[in-house]
């Protein structure tokens, strides 16, 4: 056994694990009907918090995001960067500081809270969906990159909880591509070539069930599955992206594969269900269109949505906001652009960065969003400035506040 495998395996007795007690198959009823809030985009928002200078580093000066999401609990978003670093930013109490960041500001709003490299470049990152800052045990993240195995991260102390490895055939550690946790918290489901594999949240290390996304000579998914989704209304429904430029619809209980979308111009790279989990939302690498699909039907494409990404290998994300009517996302001419998924059609758009929007991702309860955004730049080799000169609204992450209307019609 490995040096490396040795720390894994020590890194399998962590103190404290997810408890299963934490967690149920489905929600417990509410006794009030909680609303969100319904955001404004009639009128522009403005930037709360800026952040760029922690993103560049000497050792680095290339470096950009990749990525960025909320905690379920809203409390604090992560960030993935090209360094392969994860960082925690908490968010400071909601309306305690009302002065609007200027992307020129000589200094990044606040520090991040946690650091967290990892070895090699992050392929993805996920939130446990009961993550509360409040309750400890819950508060953690899990994450996939290159030629190691899924690590489990406290997002209190920053410290490996645990891991879990899957092996090839040579029984080597093979990596991950994408992951999510099935609703209930108990599961990660992870996507590999042609291949998923689902780990038992509270029995870490080399346990898990395999299946393979090929069916004989039945239709299936061949390539890397690229991304992973659950529908969140518990219907035991997930469906997983390929870069094979197909989407599948599978039952989460015993992976039986219910149908295969095709139509996506390139691979797919993020997937998303409406919060009433009616429809589903696909995007692809360099890919200009997110499909939307009626999977009650999975017949054809509903409508399309367009965004500039048909000229970047780039990851380009996209989101929801808590209401469920409005989906935001990137693209390479650095707009958020916001749709009405009622009808299809294009809302409003605003300036989120100078260079590619990669990231969105809209806070769970209140009228904010967080942005990312960068891509790789090349210098000539006549060039012997080794200073790439970008600007602050350049490979950086912002929190952006919206105006909004409450349950009861009043301004929020």
């Amino acid at each position: 056994m490995g040096e490396e495998e040795q720390q894994e395996e020590q890194n399998q007795q962590p103190t404290s694990l997810i408890e299963p007690t934490e967690t149920s198959e489905s929600p417990k009823q509410q006794e009030y009907e909680w609303a969100p809030p319904q955001i404004r985009f009639d009128v522009p928002p403005y930037r709360t918090y800026h952040f760029y200078k922690q993103f560049r580093t000497g050792s680095n000066p290339n470096n950009f995001l990749k990525g960025v999401k909320w905690s379920p609990d809203g409390s604090c978003f992560l960030t993935s960067s090209e360094d392969n670093t994860l960082r925690l930013f908490s968010l400071p109490d909601y309306g305690s500081n009302e002065v609007h960041a200027s992307s020129a500001s000589e200094e990044d709003s606040y520090a991040a809270e946690l650091v967290i490299g990892e070895g090699e470049s992050v392929y993805d990152f996920c939130w446990y969906p009961y993550m509360s800052a409040s309750d400890p045990v819950t508060s953690v993240f899990a994450t996939t990159t290159r030629d190691h195995p899924i690590h489990l991260w406290d997002a209190t102390s920053g410290l490996l909880r645990c891991t879990y490895r899957a092996y090839d055939a040579v029984d080597e550690i093979t990596a991950a591509f994408s992951l999510s946790f099935n609703p209930a918290g108990t599961k990660v489901f992870a996507g590999y070539n042609k291949l998923i594999r689902v780990f038992d949240v509270h029995r870490p290390g080399r346990d898990f069930a395999q299946y393979s996304t090929q069916h004989g000579n039945k239709e299936g998914q061949t390539g890397i599955i690229s991304a992973i989704a659950f529908s969140p209304t518990h219907t035991g429904m997930l469906a997983t992206g390929s870069y094979s430029q197909t989407t599948a619809i599978y039952r989460e209980d015993n992976m039986e594969l219910l149908y295969v979308l095709h139509g996506q111009e390139g691979g797919v790279t993020h997937v998303q269900f409406s919060k009433d989990g009616n429809y589903l939302y696909t995007g692809g690498r360099k890919d200009p269109y997110i499909m939307c699909w009626d999977i009650r039907k999975a017949v054809e494409v509903v409508y399309k949505l367009y965004r500039s990404s048909e000229s970047t290998n780039q990851r380009i994300a996209f989101d929801i906001e808590s209401s469920g009517q409005y989906l935001g996302t990137g693209g390479q001419d650095g707009l958020i652009h916001i749709y009405d998924l009622q009808t299809g059609q294009w809302v409003y758009n605003f300036q989120a960065a100078a260079d590619t929007v990669n990231g969105i991702s809209f806070h769970p309860f209140l009228p904010m969003a967080t942005t990312s955004s960068g891509h790789r730049r090349f210098q000539l080799p006549e060039d012997d400035n080794e200073d790439l000169n970008l600007r602050g609204d350049e490979n950086c992450a912002s929190v952006w506040h919206f105006s909004c209307v409450s349950p009861l019609g009043e301004p929020c």
